[in-house]
């Protein structure tokens, strides 16, 4: 049973690892900040939770499974309140959202046939 426990452990790592490293590339790339709240969010969710569940197939005694689980539910309360509350004092503070009608697609960037949200939006089809 210990070999099954260290395979998994070793599928939830590499996993939680891949999510934070897409989510620190969407808050560096992405437009704004809701946006980024967004990737941050979820690296902060999928993420961590990820590796914490990894952790807890590596870790071995019941104490330190008992302590992973108790941070992983205070990461899956917090984290969503957290990124909501900033997200609405930044909307309150008069901060703007990045919508696609923002958006521009460059005609060299187009796929021939394919219809964009954009062009929906001001009558293209």
């Amino acid at each position: 049973m210990g070999i099954f426990f260290d395979i998994l452990g070793w599928v939830f790592l590499p996993g939680g690892s891949f999510f934070v490293l897409v989510g620190a590339l969407g808050v560096v790339r992405l437009p704004d900040l809701f946006t980024r709240l967004h990737a941050a969010g979820l690296t902060d969710t999928m993420g961590a939770g990820l590796i914490l569940t990894g952790l807890m197939f590596q870790g071995g005694g019941f104490p330190v499974t008992v302590r992973l689980i108790l941070i992983l539910g205070f990461l899956w309360f917090s984290s969503p309140v957290s990124t909501y509350a900033l997200a609405r004092a930044t909307l309150a503070s008069g901060q703007e959202p990045f919508w696609s009608e923002d958006l521009e697609i460059p005609e060299t960037a187009r796929i021939p046939g394919m219809v964009y949200p954009v062009d929906a939006m001001e009558g293209r089809e």
